[in-house]
């Protein structure tokens, strides 16, 4: 009867599970290769715990010599947007996130899209009504109203089991009978769970996992043949040869689900890896990163406040591995690429998405970039948010540069830089017209300067000093001036001295940038040059109306 059944409800179907086996053999991978996929739904753009995932994806198969796919989940046809899949790529190739195998590149698993493998899962379902593990369910909307209604009464779990499973055993011609009446039905699974047994997994990040049986008769097929995403996931992750499922961890409470449904269909089940959520502060308070409420969830964000690419991606390293950051911090010369990243380093409970430090993390990484891409870099990104800014660096490409390579080299790298906008802020004092608009406006107006000591240290100022010439010289113009040598000497006899080196140095620096820390000042002096000085010395001097 159940063969009778199958071929009633799927008369199109003329392939059976092995025709697909055959079609889609096993991968020609050594045995620690990993084979992962990324599966969004175009619904919507790529948010930071979506891009996450890809990242750790990528990752695992990239560093393991595997497989890294891309497979678009577009059972829910309601809820996809126009351009959802487009969308996705383009988020993807923006952070340099490129499958192996997609819809666009191709593969030998494909088609790479879910509402094009509609034929494959039929075959499957017609497959398990044939041996008698699925059936056709008539129950209506309503009907399944009122089964939730007097389970919430009784208190008992919710769903189409046990009794409440009315259609499980119905007679080939009372299907044919249901059907020819013009009723709608679904495609269920007929459990073989028994909730009182207990199953056991170990997931790679968390570690043995048990569960009751799942008991539930699931839904297979909707009403329009199309599949649920619970089955479709089974069948390709298993044609598709995935090793690893890595997923975010509200899908733990659907591994009962899942493992049975690799069971009844006869395939190998993957590996699971359930990664903790990403969090945020809020005011006192920590919640899930939210698409709706938290710029940061968007990935174009980080673009627009021009946070590099590569930036977010080590950030978002230290999120998949507890002892990255460390390391990246000792290896100066070292990439993602030379790090083996491991499951039992990810965390097993939330993961804070902290701002301030995804900033400290992209400025060390200014701090390792030259000068010269930093500078064409920050054209680019100009050039799309900044227009006029553009233009300004592009007129002033050597004294950029040359303020950028300000203190590289050194032991200690400046870090100043957290994002390609931060460049007009932190130089606007190396173009003169930018310097004017300026007008001091970041300098604590209640401090005194003396002008004219200013313009007798610019009469000594020698830009062929070395900067221990430079300093000596500055220290003895200090003495001269009735200025400490260091402070320690004026901290012991402050009556003595006017103040120190330091405060003739920070007059220097504010009359020179218009602020009272900036990089290196020995090497601001060389770039700008004694006139610069000069005419800087003149605007200070109109500043402070002296």
């Amino acid at each position: 009867m159940n063969e009778k059944i199958a071929d009633f409800l799927f008369p199109n179907i003329d392939k059976t599970p092995d025709y697909y086996e055959k079609m889609y053999p096993k991968r020609n991978l050594s045995d620690d290769a990993m084979v992962t996929r990324f599966g969004p739904s175009p619904t919507g753009f790529v948010h930071m715990g979506s891009l996450f995932g890809s990242f750790c994806d990528y990752i695992f198969a990239k560093q393991s010599g595997g497989v890294f796919y891309l497979r678009i989940e577009d059972t829910d046809q309601k809820r996809s947007i126009e351009n959802g899949i487009d969308g996705i790529f383009n988020d993807l190739d923006a952070f340099e996130i490129v499958p192996d195998e997609s819809a666009r590149v191709g593969g030998d698993y494909g088609p790479y899209i879910q509402s094009e493998r509609t034929e494959i899962y039929q075959t499957y379902v017609k497959d398990l009504i044939r041996r008698g593990l699925a059936y056709p369910c008539f129950l209506t909307e309503e009907e399944i109203k009122e089964i939730k209604e007097e389970q919430e009464i009784l208190k008992t779990k919710l769903g189409i089991y046990g009794h409440y499973a009315t259609d499980r055993d119905l007679s080939f011609d009372e299907i044919k009978e249901k059907i020819d009446n013009g009723e709608e039905y679904v495609i269920r699974l007929k459990s073989p769970g028994n909730p009182d047994k207990t199953i056991k997994i170990i997931d790679c990040i968390k570690g043995k996992i048990k569960f009751p049986e799942h008991n539930i008769d699931t839904i297979l097929l909707k009403k329009d043949g199309t599949p649920t995403y619970h089955l479709a996931h089974a069948i390709d992750d298993h044609l598709m040869h995935t090793t690893h499922v890595i997923r975010g961890d509200e899908w733990v409470s659907s591994i009962p689900l899942h493992v049975q449904l690799f069971e009844v269909l006869g395939f190998e089940r993957p590996e699971y890896a359930h990664t903790a959520p990403i969090t945020k502060k809020d005011n006192g308070n920590i919640r899930k990163l939210s698409k709706r409420k938290d710029p940061e969830a968007k990935v174009s964000y980080y673009e627009e406040v021009g946070i590099p690419i590569d930036a977010v991606k080590l950030y978002l390293a230290t999120i998949l591995n507890s002892n990255f950051e460390e390391w990246y911090l000792n290896n100066q010369d070292k990439s993602i690429d030379d790090f083996t990243f491991t499951f039992d380093k990810m965390s097993v409970g939330g993961t804070l998405f902290d701002l301030d430090k995804l900033n400290n993390i992209s400025k060390t990484y200014f701090s390792r970039k030259k000068a010269e891409d930093i500078y064409e870099e920050t054209v680019g990104y100009c050039e799309k948010f900044d227009k006029s800014y553009a233009e300004v660096l592009k007129d002033n490409k050597d004294l950029m540069i040359a303020f950028l390579n300000i203190e590289k080299d050194g032991p200690r790298p400046r870090k100043d830089i957290a994002k390609y906008s931060d460049v007009k802020n932190e130089f606007s004092y190396a173009v003169d017209f930018m310097f004017e608009e300026e007008n001091y406006s970041k300098l604590d107006s209640s401090k005194d300067y003396d002008i004219d000591m200013l313009e007798r240290y610019i009469d000594i100022y020698n830009i062929n000093d070395s900067k221990d010439e430079w300093f000596n010289r500055v220290k003895e113009f200090s003495i001269n001036e009735g200025y400490s040598p260091n402070v320690k000497e004026y901290k012991n006899n402050p009556d003595k001295y006017k103040g120190h080196v330091g405060d003739v140095c920070e007059a220097i620096r504010v009359m020179t940038t218009g602020r009272d820390k900036s990089p290196d000042l020995y090497e601001i002096l060389r770039i700008l040059g004694k006139d610069k000085l000069r005419y800087r010395l003149e605007l200070f001097r109109k500043y402070l109306n002296k």
